[in-house]
């Protein structure tokens, strides 16, 4: 039977090598140039022969199995020993294998976390990506899966618009859905219907903005020139009306509102770092 590969702290031997060389090359550097300095010794040490691994620490995840790769991520993390950047780039480079995307189910968060970070944007793990939606409520993850979703949205449609209907996660899909390139009448339908529905008319006059359908303008149009909507609202609407192309210039008194009043109080003492001083008398 194949031993499993063993778990090398790549990190903590890299952390020792910079200890001792800048113990040795004190006073050489100023604080800038070691910040610049340390990722380059630390890419240097990706193609350093170390005897543990009896292999570079690039060499020795790249001939690893995929399996073995999402194995060695996922004991790492099991046993709290840190996850090197040579061993996620070479993750990443695979292109989200399969191992990766049943790292998707896992019910341990940090793994999670991990695995979304690398599989990002591949629609290989968008049918996990959902299962992980309909069952996660930990709030970070669901924000971490939808950003990768939005980033590729097209391939995400079909699900999204399946997980509305159901009832599901409905912001979250409303918000994948109009970072769709490809236009689909049923998109821009349920924006729209969403938007005239709406409690939440900023949130979702940025759907129509993201979406990028001119045929939204009308709506927004009739909306921003409403007497009963506030500042806030009045402010995201003229910015979707403007991201779409047009225009709104019908002059309007915000002083009596609470949100114009708020801010304009904020910005009176919000003090001018970018004034030049004046010359002394």
């Amino acid at each position: 039977m194949k031993t499993q590969p063993i778990l090398i702290d790549f990190d903590g031997l890299f952390d020792e090598k910079l200890a001792q060389y800048m113990e040795e090359n004190a006073g050489k550097h100023t604080e800038k140039q070691w910040e610049e300095l340390i990722p380059k010794l630390y890419k240097n040490f990706g193609d350093t022969f170390i005897k543990r691994a009896q292999n570079t620490p690039k060499g020795y995840y790249a001939a690893m199995t995929d399996e073995e790769l999402t194995d060695s991520l996922a004991r790492h993390i099991a046993e709290n020993v840190p996850v090197s950047d040579f061993l996620c780039r070479e993750l990443e480079s695979r292109g989200c294998p399969d191992a990766l995307v049943r790292l998707l189910d896992s019910e341990n968060e940090q793994l999670l976390t991990t695995a979304i970070n690398l599989a990002g944007g591949n629609e290989k793990a968008y049918a996990a990506y959902f299962r992980l939606l309909e069952r996660e409520e930990n709030a970070e993850l669901r924000e971490a899966v939808v950003e990768q979703l939005k980033n590729n949205a097209d391939p995400a449609k079909e699900n999204a618009l399946s997980f509305y209907e159901r009832g599901i996660a409905r912001e979250e899909m409303l918000e994948i859905l109009s970072r769709c390139k490809l236009r689909d009448e049923r998109i821009y339908l349920l924006l729209e219907r969403v938007f005239r529905q709406s409690e939440n008319l900023p949130m979702h006059a940025s759907y129509f903005a993201a979406y990028g359908d001119t045929r939204a303008l009308p709506v927004l149009l009739e909306a921003i020139d409403r007497e009963e909507i506030n500042y806030l609202e009045y402010q995201e609407l003229k910015y979707a009306i403007e991201a779409l192309g047009g225009e709104y210039t019908t002059p309007r008194d915000f002083s009596e509102d609470a949100y114009f009043r708020e801010i304009s109080e904020q910005s009176q003492f919000t003090p001018d770092f970018t004034a030049k001083e004046k010359p002394q008398a």
